[in-house]
């Protein structure tokens, strides 16, 4: 089962998201007017750019999950779709996304801030 495209069809129907390319060359991201707020790498795994400063915030309740892996310094959360559950937590953390997109930004958040298939290996800290 292609967990990623049961989760991208189901975000593609919200309307605040619109679908397109991304820089990171995944074939399928969704974004919001100003900015690419999920991408998809295969067919078990995402991305969602909550911004470092709500990583930072949400830390110690994304660390108890299996499914999200998180790099240092990164404002991107991979998740492991691996069952319907994962597709469940994966929309819970678009919206969460989504209301940052409407926040504004600290200053450390106004960096580059690139998909985590770029750079440094994962890690949970």
């Amino acid at each position: 089962m292609n967990t990623a495209r049961h989760a991208s069809e189901r975000l593609m129907s919200w309307p605040s998201l619109t679908a397109g390319r991304t820089p990171c060359g995944a074939e399928l991201g969704l974004r919001t007017a100003t900015q690419e707020i999920v991408h998809f790498h295969g067919e078990h795994e995402a991305e969602v750019h909550l911004t470092r400063a709500m990583i930072a915030r949400l830390r110690p309740a994304l660390l108890t999950s299996s499914a999200l892996r998180l790099r240092a310094g990164s404002g991107w959360v991979t998740v492991r779709l691996d069952m319907g559950s994962d597709i469940d937590l994966l929309a819970t953390l678009v919206s969460a996304a989504l209301q940052a997109t409407g926040a504004p930004y600290p200053a450390d958040d106004l960096a580059p801030d690139h998909c985590t298939r770029t750079g440094s290996p994962f890690v949970c800290s």
